[in-house]
């Protein structure tokens, strides 16, 4: 598919489509690609419009620059962050309250987006920078890789993000990573489990590259209520949870895509996905 710019693109944010992945960067390396209000609110057109596009097959998310992927809120512009305390705003306290629940959106749209989303961490995902890499499937870090939740240290909580953080590693790990504030190296990431792969800093861009090819070549009908599937069963009882994979299995095996699948499995050839 060839490059083309997004409705959603704007000077804080940039979108590139190309080979079925879209690619949507913070473009603030002046901030560390600090969250602003007009980044949250193009960061939801932007996957809106990846959601409706059916060429675009994966989404990776990224900040611009070598410095950081997103340092956070950007606490000058948004009168304490989207997570932490504030001062109303022009607006008043109620209007300021609920666009602060922005970012909880961003979350739910990553999560529903029905295609696969990869975090690129370059650099520093600090607070909401890191519950925005966590709330993604898959997080590829270069060895440079800083992540961390400092709120507690200028008298905050980070709220928001407690729910992507719980989602990717042991509460009480996050727990603690709350409590202290303190930093965590990409190594130590790993080794926790909230990134899926370390890299070399060099070789960051091909591995993502590599992976989110991976991710386009598969069925994007089977990927889009797997993926679904598994987020849907997060909170589920086990017995409510088999029930409704049990179901899911079976709508499976009616699309187009799983048919061909065992066709070309038994046919001893690549598949060709229609997504249906």
């Amino acid at each position: 598919m060839p490059e083309s710019p997004s409705p959603a693109e704007t000077a804080e944010l940039l979108t590139q489509h190309s080979g079925g992945v879209a690619r949507i960067t913070i473009n603030r390396p002046e901030r560390r690609n600090a969250m602003s209000w007009g980044v949250m609110t193009a960061l939801r057109e932007a996957l809106a419009a990846a959601k409706a596009d059916p060429e675009a097959k994966v989404v990776v998310l990224t900040g611009a620059g070598d410095a950081a992927f997103c340092a956070g809120a950007d606490l000058g512009a948004m009168g304490g962050g989207v997570h932490g305390a504030g001062d109303g705003a022009d607006d008043g306290f109620l209007a300021t309250h609920e666009a602060r629940g922005v970012l909880a959106d961003v979350f739910e749209d990553l999560w529903h987006l029905g295609k696969p989303t990869i975090a690129r961490v370059q650099g520093w995902a600090m607070a909401g920078g890191m519950g925005l890499a966590l709330a993604c499937d898959l997080v590829l870090a270069s060895e440079r890789a800083r992540f961390g939740a400092p709120e507690i240290n200028v008298g905050l909580w980070p709220y928001m993000i407690t729910v992507p953080l719980v989602r990717s590693m042991a509460p009480k790990k996050a727990l603690e990573l709350m409590l202290t504030g303190r930093v965590v190296d990409a190594a130590e990431a790993e080794r926790i489990g909230f990134v899926t792969r370390v890299v070399p800093h060099g070789d960051l861009d091909s591995a993502v590259d590599e992976l989110a090819a991976t991710l386009a070549s598969k069925s994007p009908a089977v990927m889009k209520l797997g993926r679904e599937a598994f987020y849907g069963v997060w909170d589920m009882a086990a017995t409510d949870a088999l029930t409704h994979l049990h179901a899911m299995l079976t709508l499976t095996n009616q699309t187009d895509d799983a048919a061909e699948g065992i066709r070309a499995f038994l046919e001893k050839r690549p598949p060709r996905w229609t997504g249906r």
